[in-house]
């Protein structure tokens, strides 16, 4: 891989290791309805991204701004629906997350992400014609193995994970398709449109601002650094790799889950799970066997300073 493209990899593994910890302050909230967390989510992170925006990037702003002006309005009606249906599917994908943590199990919501995966990975081969080598077919197969493994168990968490899954996947690969706007501001966009899709839920069901702190500051940790900083780097990432090598590098993710799950959260891991979990550790490193090889090569060179 080029040393130019290192640094969205690197983008791509952050958010996935930092996504990983995500069941921490979620479980610090489990008094909470998941609908609840999700709404104040959303607004905290709408003020955050826009604030940040306003503040710091006012130059990419007026950039998209004057981009969107530029093209016809064909265009920009794709870009409008790619907008909306990535919405759809990230407010999908954060609701059911939350429900699971806190209402299904830790591990059904860390399964999640092994199974988007290969959902994501296919995807980007069926949809945006992204090629697969042997060595990632390979590795796919690897991964698919352990994810059934890993499915004899409840069928409900199973579909639980599938859901969450599906809902995250396709909205990486619609984000794959967006490449000519800057990714923050698509993000603000996106959690834009997603405070317009909750509101009126929020008005229906509202039945005052919660006045707990530790409410308040566990959704402030949630807003900054699981989910903008996070979904910022993951589409940063999807910049210069494929899709589909993203969705392999979110298998660090469930890998730092389960641990968390296991260490933190003291649930049990038996032998069959632990085998299971190996194997996806295998796919890993076999599908990003190339980045790996250079990362490692380039460690190796000696310095020209």
């Amino acid at each position: 891989m080029p040393k130019s493209s290192l640094r969205y990899f690197f983008a791509g593994i952050s958010s996935a290791v930092i996504w990983g910890f995500f069941s921490i302050p979620l479980r610090n909230l489990k008094g909470f309805p998941a609908e609840e967390i999700l709404y104040y989510r959303i607004f905290t992170s709408l003020l955050v991204i826009w604030l940040t925006i306003f503040i710091f990037r006012k130059k990419q702003l007026k950039a998209d701004l004057a981009y969107l002006s530029a093209i016809d309005p064909k265009q920009r009606r794709n870009i409008l629906l790619q907008l909306l249906g990535a919405t759809l599917l990230l407010t999908g994908n954060w609701y059911t997350y939350i429900f699971a943590v806190n209402n299904v199990s830790l591990q059904s919501a860390a399964f999640a992400y092994m199974v988007c995966p290969l959902i994501t990975a296919f995807g980007g081969f069926l949809i945006l014609k992204e090629t697969l080598s042997r060595l990632k077919l390979v590795s796919l197969g690897i991964a698919l193995l352990s994810i059934l493994l890993l499915a004899t168990g409840s069928f409900i968490e199973v579909l639980w994970s599938v859901i969450i899954a599906t809902l995250y996947a396709f909205y990486l690969i619609i984000q794959r398709k967006m490449q000519h706007l800057d990714k923050l501001n698509i993000l603000a966009v996106q959690i834009g449109f997603a405070v317009i899709l909750m509101l009126p839920f929020y008005l229906a069901r509202h039945n005052g601002i919660p006045q707990d702190l530790w409410f308040w500051g566990n959704i402030i940790i949630i807003a900054v650094f699981f989910t903008v900083i996070p979904l910022f780097l993951s589409l940063y990432a999807l910049i210069g790799i494929p899709s589909s090598t993203l969705g392999i590098i979110i298998y660090t993710n469930p890998i730092i889950a389960f641990a968390v799950a296991i260490f933190y959260f003291d649930e049990q891991l038996d032998g069959h799970k632990l085998f299971a979990y190996l194997l996806l550790l295998a796919s890993v490193v076999v599908f990003n066997w190339s980045i790996l090889k250079d990362i490692l090569t380039f460690k190796r060179k000696p310095s020209n300073i």
